[in-house]
């Protein structure tokens, strides 16, 4: 439908336009309505046309790589959506709901390029709309990524750090423990053997010598690496917090979604009882 100017008013990114401006503007865009849970658009569309909330509730979503509805955006009045689609004209990347009876404005390309030959600040505010939506985008990709901590640490892991691993693994192994026991009893009985030539006679003095220091060396090399484990387990703990969260977003987007079915079958209900 037709657009007047007084309701192109309304919206923000008009609000510096004069009246004559306005209706220039007003003959070129449309004044669409839709209606409650009605696609305004889809993922993949072609993006002519981008929108400007003037009343009503729009949500704006995609579907990530697991399938799931993801939320975008849940514009205000005066809020533009899908314009980044239309200004790069490229399809849809996302695709915008109705969530109640809404009003938007419709426009197009050259609708903007019109604005902008009489109003050349109106692109700093179109700028701004587009600064919020890459932001929200950006803190939307920082939430969902999916970090191994393992591949986290291999990374930043330095040559001492991966030595104090390997220590630790062989430190803490049946196989030190059978190597080290045998080599004990190995040089215990030598020196036994040899009796009055022996280098280390009972109660092998340089043998508690070496077993000091070299307890002294490992523990602190163990203590690098539980450190480090524990790290990661930390890191562990705040990606299955951040999973659990999203569980719990989506687990109560389907509850909402559950609800507005049961409404449904109650209004077709009460319609088929009416008919009756």
């Amino acid at each position: 439908m037709p657009c007047s100017p007084d309701v192109l008013q309304d919206a923000s990114l008009f609000s510096l336009l004069d009246k004559e401006e306005l209706a220039v503007l007003a003959s070129q865009v449309e004044l669409r309505r839709f209606a409650p849970r009605q696609r305004i658009y889809k993922i993949g569309d072609p993006s002519n046309r981008a929108y400007i909330l003037m009343s009503g509730s729009v949500q704006v979503s995609t579907i990530d790589e697991d399938n799931q509805i993801v939320l975008l955006d849940e514009p205000i009045k005066g809020d533009m959506f899908g314009f980044a689609s239309m200004l790069a004209q490229t399809p849809h990347q996302t695709e915008a709901t109705a969530v109640q009876e809404s009003q938007c404005i419709e426009l197009d390309l050259n609708d903007i390029a019109v604005l902008l030959r009489n109003k050349p600040d109106a692109g700093l505010d179109i700028m701004k709309v587009m600064g919020k939506q890459f932001h929200a985008a950006e803190k939307l990709v920082r939430l969902r990524s999916a970090r191994n901590p393992n591949e986290v640490f291999e990374e930043s892991q330095t040559l001492g750090e991966r030595v104090a691993d390997v220590v630790a693994s062989f430190g803490g192994s049946w196989n030190f423990i059978i190597i080290f026991g045998f080599v004990l009893l190995t040089y215990a009985l030598i020196n036994i053997e040899l009796k009055g030539d022996a280098w280390d006679p009972y109660p092998f003095i340089l043998l508690n010598l070496f077993l000091s220091m070299l307890a002294a060396i490992q523990a602190p090399i163990i203590m690098m690496s539980q450190n480090r484990q524990d790290k990661k387990d930390r890191l562990r703990n705040e990606l299955d917090f951040d999973v659990n969260r999203r569980a719990h977003t989506e687990i109560q987007g389907l509850a909402r979604r559950i609800n507005l079915l049961y409404d449904k079958i109650e209004d077709l209900e009460e319609t088929l009882r009416e008919k009756t």
